[in-house]
């Protein structure tokens, strides 16, 4: 089982897919950090909708196979399901704010701060755990389970829906609200 490497693979599997979508998110956190009006405000809509969806992906599929194939599983998704509530709830506070505010600059600061250490944690606890202790194909496979649940996920965040259950039974419809809220939005 400990014998498979743990590095990156260009996002041919689950791991590296994800691992590089952490990287995806600290670049726009700093494009938002960055930017100002029109500008901030497309790229917070890239990153909360990065986020959305990514996080949606590891509630349907990664953090279940944790829970099942980690020796402390339960205990490490416990806390990343934990993290990941207070992001979706930051976003959706940061959402009603005037996007070039100093309150706007600070809670997306202190997002950024806590969303990073959230990404450290799960690559350090929960994704190279994972990848010791499951088959390369197994990781491949999941990829595109990850691929197929990003494609049909909601693309806001969603407070309170951070199981594969409330993903699955909400998800959908919720989805398609949020796409086409985007959708109109995008239009203004």
């Amino acid at each position: 089982m400990g014998t498979q490497k743990t590095t990156i693979r260009n996002g041919e599997d689950v791991i590296g897919f994800l691992k590089a979508q952490h990287e995806q998110i600290a670049v726009l956190f700093e494009t938002v950090a960055q930017a100002d009006g029109r500008q901030r405000a497309q790229a917070f809509f890239a990153l909360r909708r990065l986020m959305a969806v990514h996080e949606t992906a590891e509630e349907e599929i990664v953090h279940p196979a944790a829970r099942r194939d980690l020796p402390d599983g339960e205990a490490i998704i416990a806390k990343r399901l934990a993290e990941e509530k207070e992001a979706k709830e930051t976003l959706v506070a940061l959402e009603k704010l005037n996007i070039d505010s100093t309150e706007f600059e600070a809670k997306l600061f202190a997002l950024q701060v806590d969303v990073m250490a959230h990404a450290e944690s799960e690559e350090t606890q929960e994704f190279k755990q994972l990848a010791d202790a499951l088959k390369p194909e197994t990781l491949k496979r999941m990829r595109k389970a990850v691929d197929f649940a990003e494609s049909v996920a909601p693309t806001r965040p969603h407070p309170g829906v951070e199981s594969k259950v409330a993903n699955l039974l909400t998800g959908p419809f919720v989805a398609m609200l949020d796409r086409s809220r985007d959708a109109l939005s995008s239009k203004r």
